[in-house]
């Protein structure tokens, strides 16, 4: 489900063509493609897919995913998660269909969102910033 590669990070932009809009999910086992992937008429854009293997989600173009699994596939992938982030700072997210490679950076945010009227509900968020590859001007 996960690994490491020293590919470039992946931008998430918010508002960019392909993502979903507040309020409107996916349908469960419901996929949407990535943004650029496919044109107008329906073939493959050549500068995202590959001809072997899974297309590359890479910086420049913005890729989004809803999932609905059970608790215990859900607790797999972040406890896989976890330790990506417990024992490095690069990370891939893959399926058959897609490779997104993330070299993240500090800090993390972490986020908790409780609602606890009508039916309740937990949402737990984490947003990894980008990794610069950026030194210091030396002072001098």
């Amino acid at each position: 489900m996960t690994g490491l590669d020293d590919a470039p990070e992946a931008d998430d932009a918010p508002g960019a063509e392909g993502e979903s809009e507040p309020g409107h999910e996916s349908e469960p086992g419901h996929e949407s493609e990535p943004d650029g992937e496919s044109e107008p008429d329906g073939e493959p854009d050549p500068s995202t897919s590959t001809t072997s293997g899974p297309t590359l989600i890479r910086s420049g173009r913005n890729f989004e995913r809803e999932y609905r699994l059970d608790a215990s596939d859900a607790g797999t992938f972040l406890v896989e998660l976890g330790e990506k982030l417990r024992d490095g700072d690069d990370l891939q997210l893959a399926t058959d269909e897609w490779e997104l490679p993330f070299a993240f950076g500090e800090p993390v945010e972490l986020e908790i969102d409780f609602e606890g009227t009508g039916e309740p509900s937990l949402e737990i968020e984490v947003e990894l910033p980008g990794r610069t590859d950026d030194t210091a001007p030396d002072v001098r």
